[in-house]
């Protein structure tokens, strides 16, 4: 899966993406009584955007500014997916993972991620067309993410402007995926919901999902090995964003 170049050719899944959007359609006028009582509720990272890179540089800055070695950017796609402080303590080597060590390198991880973040960051291809194609047919969108609140609600503004309903990211005295509470606290704020789906890229996803008690789509394009959300037996396996339509209607 490749990230959003408008230069190349659009592929056989996109134009499907493409020609799903009626620009005509109103949002909350599919089918009788419409779905807006309809909830998608999106990972972040590794399943709308590839945030890889300025995540991996930024943890590189700030383990650099300790002395300790850094990483590839190849191998951050391994220790990513519970929040900031797991992956800095995965990033540091044998004998330094101590909490206080863990909580100096986060005051230099953060202020660098907070003007970093954009960099390099893009959203997945096809993603944009997806989310267009749900809210068109009325579905409210909301997205849960293990990344801390204020990066969280600064990408999702970036990249999709007045298109989520709820975003929320790792807030204080919250525990984070997957405990099933940042899904309950956004179906709370949406409130009842005939049908809500849930859709990641990882493990821990897949987990957060079963503990909420909600279907599940696992996404093929982020940082987990196909192989490893096989075994995990989600409910669907999506290898392209216009999957994601066709599991959901």
């Amino acid at each position: 899966m490749q990230i959003v170049n408008s230069s190349e050719a659009v592929t056989p899944s996109l134009r499907g993406l493409e020609d799903s959007i009626d620009s005509t359609a109103h949002p909350l006028s599919e089918g009788a009584g419409g779905v807006g009582n309809r909830v998608v509720i999106f990972d972040l990272d590794g399943t709308l955007l590839n945030t890889i890179a300025d995540l991996g540089t930024a943890c590189n800055h700030a383990l650099a500014a300790f002395g300790f070695p850094l990483h590839d950017l190849d191998e951050y796609p391994h220790l990513v997916g519970n929040g900031v402080n797991r992956l800095i303590e995965r990033a540091l080597p044998v004998g330094h993972k101590d909490e206080a060590t863990v909580l100096r390198l986060r005051e230099v991880f953060v202020p660098y991620y907070d003007t970093h973040n954009c960099v390099r960051t893009q959203p997945y291809e096809g993603i944009p067309q997806l989310l267009q194609a749900l809210k068109q047919r009325g579905y409210r969108l909301a997205v849960a993410s293990n990344k801390y609140q204020a990066a969280t609600a600064r990408l999702v503004e970036h990249f999709f402007p007045n298109t989520f309903d709820v975003v929320f990211g790792e807030r204080p005295d919250v525990p984070r995926k997957p405990d099933p509470q940042i899904v309950h606290d956004i179906l709370t704020r949406l409130g009842t919901s005939q049908q809500t789906w849930y859709i990641g890229d990882s493990l821990v996803d897949i987990s957060t999902a079963r503990n909420a008690q909600l279907p599940v789509i696992a996404c093929t394009w982020g940082f987990c090995p196909e192989s490893d959300l096989k075994a995990a037996h989600p409910d669907h396996l999506a290898h392209h964003p216009a999957d994601i339509l066709q599991f959901i209607g």
